[in-house]
């Protein structure tokens, strides 16, 4: 299903998505090519989550989406073994550490070893937790584990919503040197309300207002690159 000589990863075309009678993604075009580092920005419900959720196949939607040459809604488990993602709020999961560890593992076919080396960069003595249920640590401690799974995983597309929110300043500069080094073919959207902090990172800058984009624009960097 994946071209990997494709360039465009996610393309949108008249997304739109109405919660309520409301109007959060309105009539929205776009594509989002491999090897982009893009930032989203803009104000709380500008549709930035929303349209992160869309892609990942959690909502219906009106309009056509395209993520990997697949439909995410009827395509979703063989896409979403190619995504990576940490949410902004992180899941109420009732399984256990080792259980995520060996879930993950299996679902991308990458050694438990691999994310517990991340996660233990990142300040985490993971070890020491593997029996907890993942809901029970705490904010820190939630984030640092699912950037460990959605970095560790080599995704073709990595979707980070407001990913250093509950880092440490020590963990923060660890995450953003494993992005600055990684996978260069891969397509990585960040959605940050801190904009120091990735626009050294950043490819292509797009900002939302009201479900639209209002804003899209190669960096500097990009350019003169």
């Amino acid at each position: 299903m994946i071209d990997l000589e494709e360039t465009v990863l996610i393309s949108a075309k008249a997304l739109s998505k109405t919660f309520k009678k409301q109007l959060v993604i309105d009539s929205l075009s776009a594509d989002f090519m491999q090897g982009e580092r893009i930032s989203l920005s803009g104000s709380n419900g500008a549709g930035k989550t929303t349209l992160i959720r869309c892609i990942l196949g959690q909502y219906t939607y009106d309009g056509e989406l395209v993520v990997l040459n697949g439909n995410p809604r009827l395509q979703h488990e063989v896409i979403m073994k190619e995504i990576g993602f940490v949410p902004q709020i992180p899941p109420p999961l009732k399984m256990t550490i080792k259980e995520m560890l060996n879930f993950f593992s299996q679902l991308t076919d990458t050694s438990e070893q691999v994310f517990i080396d991340i996660v233990t960069e990142l300040g985490l003595e993971i070890k020491r937790h593997l029996n907890k249920p993942f809901y029970k640590l705490s904010g820190g401690m939630k984030q640092k584990l699912l950037i460990a799974f959605a970095l560790g995983r080599h995704p073709k597309i990595l979707l980070l919503d407001e990913p250093s929110a509950n880092l440490d300043p020590e963990a923060r500069k660890i995450f953003f040197n494993y992005l600055e080094n990684f996978n260069k073919d891969s397509l990585m959207i960040l959605s940050s309300h801190r904009m120091s902090e990735i626009s050294k990172l950043v490819t292509r800058e797009i900002e939302m207002d009201l479900g639209k984009i209002v804003m899209d624009r190669k960096t500097t960097q990009n350019i003169e690159s």
